[in-house]
């Protein structure tokens, strides 16, 4: 089963008397502008779907709360909204109903330095939580590009070009408050490392998009800030020469902080949007923490090792600025290559292999993307096997949408049949969940369904999401 090119759309309507009653409650904090329900009824998923009815502005987790009590009350769908940046369609109202914005809970609530963690409103984004962290020596490292928020990457289960060293949100968050769909609040976990007791409801929780409880308050693990870091680039002659020297270096033990890599068309974009005059074939962008010892010690073993696979121009951005330059770019990479072809729509993918297997899944990809003539791009956290290409359309075109699918569609199965999974950081949405089916297969989603249906039995938490 291909990604469907337009989702299902089962509309149910949003009755009068529930806008009046959120009016009632919530004042100038629900709004019914058209301008508004627009800008909460698109990501960056290739979908279009009409607008949710209304949004609230919600301000505290009993905000959360009461507008879920009511939207439970009359069955209209709820679904939550942070920065807008997921990818396949998470936050779209397929079913129509109201959209909860949880940015105006941007409060951190605790820092627990001692401890090294911290505990923050949904609506705090990764930029602000590291600026508030300044002055602590902590950080939080989960990175996955975007300045997306806390909540949001809770419930997609996000990571990051960071994942490789520090892992991903599923091992980072800790506790949570969670808004169930009758209005109930839990609160799931401890500030304790590690519990056996029950079962893990924070786990279920975390990349859940929303479909089985709203995340209001986060609790995460924080990390010293290193003593040193230091940012490499080195070119290759091909991908996969530089993915085999990812692979070599995860193996050899040396504990990279990050490891990215940009194909020539990822490298093209950014040069072209950040100026960077980087060389403009496949490379990797590395970062090395620790002691300044440490850090010189990895780096020079990997430069040792991205020679023996025809590594070259070799550079190092030892400043603060000449890495944050150089991140900024990768970061940018996405929304870089849209302007490689104006007016286009960008249908993406984020399937994540064993790391052997890495460059065979690369490879093919790349072979069937150069013979079907679309534009694209490729970059990865390679560290983890995690890797996205991204091609570009003309959303005037239907066959470059189809033909965009069947790419998809040809490498994620590729993907599954190397061990790997359909989505490694984005999550299922609407554009997977034909992937996930054969992924986890039929008795395992009964199992997903059943939990859906024993926290949700109205189907009002973002309906039509991981599975229909």
């Amino acid at each position: 089963m291909n990604a469907p090119l337009t989702p299902a759309v089962l509309t149910r309507p949003t009755p009068p008397d529930l806008l009046d009653a959120l009016a009632a409650r919530f004042g100038v904090q629900c709004s019914t502008a058209l301008a508004v329900r627009e800008q909460h009824g698109r990501d960056e998923s290739p979908f279009d779907v009409q607008p949710p009815a209304a949004v609230v502005f919600c301000q505290s987790t009993q905000d959360v709360a009461d507008a879920v009590k009511l939207a439970a009350a009359h069955d209209v769908p709820v679904i939550a909204f942070g920065a807008g940046s997921s990818l396949e369609g998470q936050l779209l109202a397929v079913q129509g109903g109201i959209s909860l914005d949880l940015t105006r809970m941007n409060r951190v609530l605790e820092v627990a330095a001692a401890d090294m963690l911290v505990t923050v409103q949904a609506g705090v984004t990764r930029l602000q939580l590291n600026e508030e962290l300044r002055h602590t020596g902590l950080f939080f490292p989960i990175d996955p590009g975007a300045d997306a928020t806390l909540g949001g990457m809770t419930a997609t289960r996000a990571s990051g070009t960071n994942a490789v060293r520090y892992g991903t949100m599923r091992e980072n968050v800790l506790a949570l408050t969670v808004v169930l769909a009758d209005g109930r609040i839990i609160r799931t976990g401890t500030q304790a490392r590690k519990s056996s007791a029950g079962y893990d409801l924070t786990r279920l929780m975390v990349g859940s998009e929303g479909t089985l409880g709203i995340v209001t308050e986060v609790t995460v693990r924080l990390y010293p800030q290193p003593e040193a870091v230091a940012a490499a680039v080195c070119s290759f002659p091909d991908v996969a020469h530089a993915v085999d020297c990812t692979i070599a270096t995860i193996q050899a033990g040396i504990p990279i902080a990050r490891v990215e890599l940009m194909d020539a068309g990822a490298v093209r974009a950014v040069n072209a949007h950040d100026h960077l005059g980087l060389p403009e074939c496949p490379l990797l962008l590395m970062e090395f923490h620790g002691s300044p010892a440490g850090v010189r010690e990895q780096a020079e073993a990997v430069q040792a090792l991205a020679a023996e696979y025809q590594g070259s121009d070799f550079a190092w951005a030892d400043t603060p600025e000449e890495r944050t330059r150089l991140w900024k770019a990768r970061h940018h990479a996405y929304l870089s290559a849209l302007q490689m072809k104006p007016g286009c729509r960008c249908v993406t993918t984020d399937t994540c292999v064993p790391i052997s297997r890495l460059a065979e899944s690369i490879n093919a990809t790349i072979v069937e993307a150069d013979e079907a003539g679309l534009p694209y791009f490729v970059v990865g956290h390679v560290g983890d096997g995690n890797y996205h290409i991204g091609y570009l359309i003309d959303p005037a075109k239907p066959e470059e949408r189809e033909l965009a699918e069947r790419l998809n569609a040809q490498l994620v199965r590729r993907a599954l049949k190397l061990g790997g999974t359909c989505s490694g950081e984005h999550g299922i949405g609407l554009h997977k969940q034909g992937f996930l089916r054969e992924e986890a297969g039929d008795d395992a989603l009964d199992v997903m369904r059943a939990i859906k249906h024993a926290l949700d039995p109205k189907g009002i938490l973002n309906p039509g999401k991981i599975f229909a």
